[in-house]
């Protein structure tokens, strides 16, 4: 008899290793799409936000007006709208501010409200309508006018009223909640503006009302707190939101979303 018998060894069964080899094949192709979708693009963008000349501070910033809205006396037409524009410091690389402005029938002048991080929460009028922020030209994410924004105007103030963090301290810059955790709030009261804020509204996703999950007119909506997400409707296409990160795509629109850099519109 050998010293090393084999006899038991041959009766071993044998296990496969495809599972294995198929679970770490699925962990390096999610890792893959995880480092292109979203490190790749916030890699780009802070790299071009520290190529790019901005102020050194706020006292050196630009508020003024960008002349992108008509003169309000001019109009008789009442107007609701969701302006938002790069942020100033390191967190305009990946993050942008949101406001509300409307402006009742035949007023002489619009009425803005932020909401920010110092002295009174919830300010109202702090800035020109479309003043430029951290000297960043702001854009129109979504309007209406007329009877559309007369109808809708009573339900902002309302929203705005009833914002869930307006006192001193409610104000978190990640995950929220903060600028744009209280616009998109007012924005989801308003399903008619039919739009979501940038990808680069951090902040847009944190769940103000506690609720995670949410069914819509404008459909559907899952967040983790603000950490993590996802959203899909009409408004919003499809987006997955990864650390404030989102990313997507809006076929309605013709519309892919990039994290940190924004929204590229394929529509003529």
């Amino acid at each position: 008899m050998p010293p090393y018998s084999t006899e038991g060894i041959a009766k071993m069964p044998f296990r496969s290793t495809a599972p294995l080899r198929r679970s770490i094949a699925v962990v390096r192709l999610l890792a893959l799409l995880f480092t292109v979708v979203y490190l790749l693009p916030l890699v780009l963008a802070a790299g071009l936000w520290i190529a790019g000349r901005h102020p050194a501070s706020w006292r050196d910033a630009d508020w003024t007006s960008a002349r992108i809205l008509p003169a309000a006396a001019g109009s008789p037409e009442a107007a609701a709208l969701i302006l938002s524009a790069r942020t100033g410091g390191l967190k305009g690389a990946v993050s942008e501010h949101s406001w509300v402005v409307i402006k009742e029938r035949n007023a002489r002048r619009y009425e803005r409200f932020d909401k920010v991080g110092w002295g009174s929460p919830i300010r109202r009028d702090g800035y020109a309508a479309d003043g430029r922020w951290y000297s960043n030209e702001p854009r129109v994410v979504a309007a209406l006018t007329g009877e559309a924004a007369e109808v809708a105007i009573p339900r902002i103030r309302a929203a705005i009223a009833d914002y869930p963090f307006a006192a001193r301290g409610g104000y978190r810059i990640f995950p929220g909640p903060n600028s744009n955790s209280f616009t998109a709030h007012v924005m989801r009261a308003v399903p008619e503006f039919g739009a979501v804020l940038p990808p680069a509204a951090v902040g847009r996703d944190f769940p103000v009302d506690g609720r995670l999950v949410h069914l819509g007119r404008d459909g559907f909506r899952a967040s983790f707190f603000g950490y993590a997400g996802v959203a899909l409707g009409t408004s919003a296409g499809l987006e997955i939101n990864i650390l404030g990160l989102v990313a997507g795509i809006d076929p309605f629109r013709w519309t892919i979303k990039i994290p940190a850099l924004g929204s590229f519109s394929f529509a003529n």
